[in-house]
């Protein structure tokens, strides 16, 4: 039985939806971050990978990063394909 067949189509259609999200949420904190002054910087946020959401199996994102949707860089982290 490969990953594939493991789980549904649709579970890695969600999957990556969620984490396209929480790269999202997570570069937005970091550009939102408040420095030494009293406003935020403006800046462009440098996160490229993050550990993917604890609600998927880790198994799902090995399977995303093989089909090459997802980019596994180690320690657990991933980061979107052609951005």
């Amino acid at each position: 039985m490969t990953e594939e067949s493991a789980f549904e189509q649709g579970t890695f259609k969600l999957a990556l939806k969620a984490f396209r999200k929480k790269l999202k949420l997570t570069r937005l904190a970091d550009e939102s971050a408040l420095g030494g002054r009293a406003t935020t910087s403006g800046r462009k946020s440098s996160i490229v990978a993050i550990t993917p959401p604890d609600s998927f199996d880790l198994t799902v994102f090995d399977e995303l990063a093989r089909q090459g949707k997802l980019k596994k860089i180690g320690h657990g982290m991933f980061e979107m394909i052609g951005e």
